[in-house]
């Protein structure tokens, strides 16, 4: 990988990849600093270059195989990004980028070099915003969700409560479990937080899958007891304890402690099933 030719053409596809995907790349940068599901966006690019240079041993000794499969990647992303363009679909756009990544390395380097890049590669998929046909189909359920979860332990402060699809009524207030508040912004935030903290805390693939997919059920239940502190915090304190200042930092409270779940979660199972402790002993060689 470390041929002048190999840097050549690798800088030649970087360059044509900046010029063609300019836009497509503004776009996402101004996504990521107006919507507040997708500002965890700019950490992204960085700790994937991080996750690619720490492999950097394992580039240096595989041993350059190009394929031409990978032109057929570049050519079918380059499609996309055409469909994309024409059918006004961001995320096609988007994600063809990391396709013409991967093809442009299959085409240079070969097979070798994209199995040990391949994690770096799609970690970048959690920069890309989701289509908000999907995005809807997801914020809903989780709405009614964290509706439920709130009423249940509501009502086990002995608080009168009643709930109508996302709409919890107290005896001094409504509360509406708005599209904000159904917990997929921190649901997409904790997941990529998940991945991270499992990629460092433990080198076992099903340990980092498992961490990972912890996140679901730790963000619907940490969100749920936010509706539920919420709708507490209206009962006892009124109206105004429902927005403004409380609000947003209930949001860093409750995302702080999805955070300490997912570290206990970790640690259990490290406990559970140490690294290691699968392992036959080592023979001693006379």
């Amino acid at each position: 990988m470390s041929s002048p030719l190999s840097r050549l053409a690798l800088g030649a596809v970087l360059v044509a990849a900046a010029w063609l995907y300019g836009p497509v790349l503004a776009g996402l940068i101004r996504d990521w600093s107006h919507d507040d599901n997708y500002s965890h966006g700019f950490l992204i690019v960085p700790i994937a270059a991080y996750f690619a240079w720490e492999r950097r041993d394992r580039l240096k000794a595989a041993v350059p195989r190009p394929s031409s499969l990978g032109l057929l990647v570049v050519l079918g992303s380059l499609a996309m990004l055409v469909a994309g363009l024409l059918g006004a679909e961001l995320f096609l756009t988007r994600v063809s980028l990391i396709g013409l990544a991967g093809g442009a390395i299959l085409f240079l380097f070969g097979w070798n070099h994209l199995r040990i890049l391949f994690f770096p590669l799609a970690f970048l998929i959690l920069m890309v915003p989701i289509p908000a046909i999907i995005f809807n189909q997801i914020a809903f359920p989780l709405q009614l969700v964290a509706s439920r979860f709130g009423e249940v332990v509501v009502r086990l402060f002995d608080i009168p409560v009643l709930r109508e699809g996302n709409v919890i009524t107290l005896a001094n207030t409504q509360l509406e479990v708005a599209e904000a508040c159904s917990g997929i912004r921190s649901l997409i935030s904790l997941l990529t937080l998940g991945i991270v903290y499992g990629y460092f805390m433990d080198k076992r693939t099903w340990v980092r899958v498992l961490v990972a997919a912890a996140t679901v059920p730790v963000a619907i239940v940490a969100n749920g007891l936010r509706v539920a502190g919420t709708g507490v915090a209206a009962h006892y304190y009124g109206t105004e304890a429902a927005q403004g200042f409380f609000h947003t930092f209930s949001g860093w409270i409750v995302f702080l402690a999805a955070f300490v779940m997912l570290f206990v979660i970790q640690r259990l199972v490290h406990f559970a099933a140490p690294a290691g402790a699968m392992q036959p002993p080592s023979r001693e060689v006379a």
